[in-house]
């Protein structure tokens, strides 16, 4: 009821609110509808047959160009503006061209036959479904960390799909235990999710403050996790001995690997040490792979083609996030996203952060967490943690919410759906509510801090 009421507050703020923003106005009005009605299109893929990509490109796009005529017809200074898109673009390359080059290190394991050799041996072990749902599910906890939620759910979920291509039964809870599970594993590591490394960057954690929230993610995960397995089938993916080849990893797939490793690595790096973009890092491991498989081409005759790899790339997922970051970015600049702060005073930092989970499973995790940093609430740090947690986690409730959502919706397209996710959402909301239970008693009963 307190949530109700302070998403009451929010709406009656923002509409009130005059002069000092565009919300109240006609551009403010047209781009909030045309937002609504874009993310409606955007959820209800499967009814309009439409790619998700195509309304949030649109509606991305088209916000700022009304912003741009609102401008040009009342004569204002176009300035802050300019300024809006300068920065808004640099955001979106920086996003775009890490997941780029995560998607292309993907693409030329899959070519290498990486994961058709990680499937073979999987299944050649006699693992039931219900089994393999729980190691894909562990991997992705314990992997997101030190890697990051996206790049964790493109790989196991590729793992996921070469296993069983049809089975709804295991694939969709396996997809949503792999997105949970990345998604809780990214929250307790200060670099393991885009949102816990805005909010440690700024100073509102130490480091050591973040691994404070382990317990919570890790049994919000488990009882989703388990309460997903009771739809798992107990039986095992077909495998004929007699019939099934070995598979092995092609020549320089193993390095493949490695280089991947070390192109995580030189991201954290250089975010943490150096304080340059993490897709710098990304980049540079990037030419890496080039550079190796120009080798190999002249030592072994084994050609590699990245730029086949590169073609390969789910770009309905690279261009749905530059959509909606541009159109999360115009709401931004209309004023929509800046009144967070009274939002606190009037009904609370508990109240109000847990408010933040279900938000950023409609808008995103990152853009709602930017406005809460933007907005600086004044705020302990278990409240940070609090909200840095529920950015995560909250993102799982809807299969587009997070990126790591997105992604697996784009390996699993037609099967892994906001339709299908949606009929197990209770299970995820259930290891939502047990993470805050675990918050809370950790730091306002126990009070660890």
């Amino acid at each position: 009821m307190r949530i109700l009421v302070a998403l009451f507050v929010l709406v009656n703020t923002i509409w009130a609110s005059s002069g000092q923003n565009l919300t109240n106005t006609w551009v403010g009005i047209v781009s909030l509808i045309l937002f609504v009605v874009g993310y409606y299109v955007v959820a209800a893929e499967e009814k309009f047959h439409i790619n998700k990509s195509k309304p949030a490109l649109f509606m991305g796009t088209f916000i700022f160009i009304l912003i741009g005529i609102y401008f040009a017809v009342n004569g204002m200074d176009n300035t802050p503006l300019t300024h809006e898109l300068d920065a808004l673009i640099l955001e979106i390359a920086e996003i775009f061209f890490f997941l780029m080059v995560a998607m292309t290190y993907i693409e030329t394991m899959i070519e290498r036959r990486v994961f058709d050799a990680l499937k073979y041996n999987l299944v050649s072990k006699g693992y039931s479904y219900k089994k393999l749902f729980w190691l894909t599910g562990s991997l992705a906890f314990f992997i997101s960390p030190v890697a990051d939620n996206l790049t964790t759910a493109l790989i196991l979920s590729t793992v996921l799909i070469t296993i069983e291509k049809e089975d709804k039964l295991f694939l969709v809870p396996g997809a949503i235990n792999i997105v949970v599970g990345a998604n809780a594993g990214g929250a307790w590591s200060p670099f393991g999710d885009i949102t816990t490394l805005m909010t440690w960057m700024a100073g509102k954690a130490t480091f050591v403050e973040f691994f404070g929230l382990f317990l919570a993610a890790f049994l919000g995960w488990l009882l989703t996790g388990w309460l997903l397995s009771l739809s798992v089938p107990k039986t095992k993916p077909h495998f004929d001995a007699s019939v099934e080849q070995r598979v092995v990893i092609l020549k320089g797939g193993k390095v493949v690997i490695a280089l991947g490793v070390i192109t995580i690595i030189c991201a954290v790096l250089c975010q943490q040490l150096f304080h340059i973009p993490p897709m710098w890092g990304m980049v540079f491991g990037l030419s890496l792979l080039k550079l190796y498989t120009y080798q190999l081409k002249r030592r072994s005759n084994e050609f590699i083609s990245i730029f086949q790899s590169i073609s390969k790339i789910e770009y309905d997922t690279l261009f749905f996030f530059f959509g909606i970051l541009a159109a999360v970015g115009g709401l931004h600049f209309l004023g929509f996203l800046d009144l967070a702060a009274k939002l606190y005073d009037s009904a609370g930092a508990t109240t109000v952060n847990i408010g933040v989970g279900f938000l950023s499973a409609i808008v995103d995790n990152v853009p709602v967490m930017s406005a809460v940093l933007k907005a600086n609430p004044t705020m302990n740090d278990d409240q940070w943690l609090l909200v840095t947690m529920t950015a995560g986690i909250g993102g799982s409730l809807i299969s587009f919410g997070s990126a790591a959502g997105v992604g697996v919706m784009g390996k699993l397209r037609g099967i892994y759906t906001f339709g299908t996710h949606m009929k197990y959402a209770w299970t995820v909301f259930a290891g939502y509510v047990l993470s805050l239970v675990i918050w809370y008693i950790q730091f306002e009963i126990i009070g660890i801090f």
